[in-house]
């Protein structure tokens, strides 16, 4: 017997949220001979353990691709025409699948989404708001009347199959901001409508420590960032100044209404000024850009530094009480590694400042540095593996001679890593950092994220299980597009790649000013044109994991 709908639930990570969100929905899809499929972006037993529980088929990926992928991923193993899609922290209204079906059922045919109320729930943790504005996660209500809207949220947002041949499908470069808006303005733009059921309504949670001011507010800062990036994609975002005057604005709710919301929504505001901000910069017109390149020049100066400073003082303060837990839980965890680390030095520079900190460790640290002379970097970093061999260490850190690092670098930073299970990692950029990628600059609420993309420099670690594929380097100068290449073997081969909010470092010269902008990208391109690597859209993913 044909099913009538296939209920997709991705999840990454959150198996508490998963459970309840599986245990509402269940008994409506097994009443009205519905398919539960929940999709894993990476395998987790405790995902597939509820999944078993309440009968719901579990799909997985072998590594994290994104909300996007895992919506394909879900619709490949779904065997009926409506797919519904939820998030996994919703729990479902009853009737909710069944008014679903009804809908579809006298749907006309341009309808291609139906959606429902969602409705904002705090568990553990109160949090208490003026009223004057909306909860600070996502929620949509249009009312007690089924009705066309302009948009539907991803947390309840079913979908006909014909609607994916119309429009096609989700695009996985997305990140999580905007990963369902971009493709329901090509469904409009095909000619589809969405359509509002009102009795399809389901709640949308956050429990435990998400449902504390400070787990909101990071998350919110998180979302702004990403709305100003999606806003900017598309055409339509506002200046730096209006955007300052919104953030004042929600800084003066807090105070007059004494509002903890309006803190929430300071944060989101506060992201998006910062993406303003953190760029873009465009390359120059001389150099032909390309999508191995980020598009920016990273360099931070003239009225951004002082706000990104002040950017990065706020952040310190935050991060304080997270950084002082990890600082104990990497004092006690044994055993101390072997550490091998390699870099080219120049007169003048910090390399002498960045010795002292790296020994400044219970691990135990083996460190050689060439002098830089006419022989490009990578040639001069083979040349040092060539006579002190990495094979033997658990780690290999890769380091230029103009960087700063945070206190107590190396034992938080391969705390951080291996708790996360990164093979490749580089530490996050201060905001106020010269950073050629926006994505690597530090963000709040978290001490590690995952992502497609670990840079040549700085700062860069190799675990030991990367040794073989990755070394020798390749046989390059400067090393431009090797770590987009690097992305692309990490995905071969199943390796976690990240970025370490917890230990920010200070890149104090430009990017890419030691080299000739032309030859640098030259030499990328030979080298990219007959291996995989991940594009500039690809790069610019993270997720955070810890």
């Amino acid at each position: 017997m044909a099913v009538t709908a296939s209920i997709i639930v991705p999840t990454r990570l959150r198996a508490d949220y998963l459970e309840v969100a599986l245990a509402s929905i269940a008994p409506q899809a097994a009443a009205a001979g519905a398919e539960l499929i929940v999709v894993d972006d990476g395998p987790d037993d405790r995902a597939r353990a509820a999944a078993q529980r309440h009968g719901a088929r579990y799909v997985a990926h072998a590594r994290s691709r994104g909300l996007n992928a895992a919506r394909n991923t879900g619709i490949d193993s779904a065997g009926a025409d409506l797919l519904v899609f939820v998030d996994d922290d919703v729990d479902v209204h009853p009737g909710w699948l069944q008014a679903l079906i009804d809908a579809d059922d006298a749907a006309d045919p341009e309808i291609g989404v139906l959606t429902g109320p969602i409705r904002a729930r705090f568990e553990d943790h109160r949090l208490r708001t003026c009223g004057r504005e909306s909860p600070p996660i996502t929620t949509q209500d249009h009312g007690p009347q089924d009705a066309d809207v302009p948009h539907a949220w991803g947390a309840n947002m079913t979908v006909r199959r014909s609607a994916i041949a119309r429009a096609g499908r989700f695009d996985e470069t997305r990140e999580l901001y905007g990963d369902e808006q971009e493709w329901q303005s090509r469904l409009l733009a095909a000619g589809g409508r969405i359509r509002y059921v009102a009795a399809a309504a389901l709640d949308h949670r956050r429990a435990g420590d998400d449902a504390r001011l400070r787990a909101l507010a990071a998350a919110a800062y998180r979302r702004g960032a990403a709305s100003r990036r999606f806003d900017v994609s598309q055409g339509r975002a506002p200046s730096r100044a209006r955007e300052l005057a919104v953030l004042a604005g929600c800084v003066a709710h807090s105070v007059r209404f004494a509002c903890p919301n309006g803190i929430v929504l300071a944060a989101h505001s506060l992201g998006r000024l910062h993406a303003t901000l953190a760029g873009p910069v465009q390359v120059g017109p001389d150099v032909e850009d390309h999508d191995f390149l980020s598009g920016e020049s990273g360099t931070v100066r003239g009225l951004r530094k002082p706000a990104m400073r002040a950017a990065d003082a706020l952040l310190d303060v935050e991060s304080a009480p997270r950084l002082r837990r990890i600082e104990r839980a990497a004092r006690e965890r044994p055993p101390p590694r072997r550490v091998l680390v390699i870099g080219v030095e120049r007169p003048g520079r910090l390399m002498g400042a960045l010795r002292a900190e790296l020994h400044r460790t219970r691990h135990r640290v083996e460190m050689h540095t060439a002098v830089m002379g006419d022989a490009g970097k990578f040639e001069h970093l083979n040349a040092l593996l060539d006579e002190h061999p990495a094979r033997g260490h658990d780690w290999l850190l890769v380091v230029d001679d103009d960087v700063v690092l945070s206190p107590r670098f190396l034992d938080r930073f391969l705390f951080c890593a291996e708790t996360a299970g990164l093979l490749l990692a580089q530490p996050a950029h201060r905001r106020h950092s010269h950073a050629a990628w926006a994505a690597t600059r530090r963000l709040p609420g978290g001490a590690v994220r995952e992502s497609r993309f670990v840079e040549i420099g700085p700062v860069t670690a190799f675990a030991a299980p990367t040794f073989e594929a990755l070394l020798p380097f390749p046989d390059l100068r400067m090393g431009w597009g090797l770590d987009a290449h690097w992305g692309a073997v990490a995905q071969e081969h199943g390796w976690r790649a990240g970025i370490v909010d917890a230990t920010p470092i200070l890149h104090t010269t430009p990017v890419g000013g030691g080299y000739e902008r032309a030859a640098a990208v030259a030499e990328a391109q030979a080298f990219l044109a007959t291996r995989p690597y991940v594009t500039r859209a690809q790069a610019r993913w993270t997720r955070r994991i810890a």
